[in-house]
């Protein structure tokens, strides 16, 4: 149980530190689809309508749905630094609790392995 927490923390981990980073420094535009990828996860390249590049490209949860087609204009909120991803107008919300209870299911959980096996080896130690 403990590796599964662990494991999901890094996967909601990532998520939210690219949350914070746009909810941080994020600009808002408005942005034309220039190129897709629907092969799998739909990947959408875009660029601002001033022509400037958006880096890296706007994931399928974040907006790039089977709907969008090129030369689409959306508006999406994007990091300067090119380090979080885009995503679409929609409310930024953090994965912060879950992130807190995963720890903690971890902590507890290894806790409860370390009595267990404290136990086990008083138990067994005496044979």
């Amino acid at each position: 149980m403990p590796l599964i927490a662990g494991v999901a923390m890094g996967i909601f981990g990532t998520g939210a530190g690219g949350q914070a980073a746009l909810a941080n420094r994020g600009l808002w535009t408005n942005a034309v689809v220039v190129g897709m990828d629907d092969s799998g996860t739909n990947h959408c390249d875009l660029r601002s309508v001033d022509g400037r590049a958006i880096s890296p490209s706007l994931s399928e949860g974040d907006g790039c749905e089977d709907w969008v087609e090129k030369g689409d204009e959306m508006r999406v909120r994007y990091d300067p630094e090119g380090i979080a991803g885009p995503t679409t107008d929609r409310d930024i919300s953090y994965n912060g609790g879950l992130l807190a209870l995963l720890f903690g299911a971890a902590v507890v959980m290894g806790t409860w392995g370390g009595v267990r096996q404290s136990r086990w080896d008083r138990e067994y130690d005496g044979s």
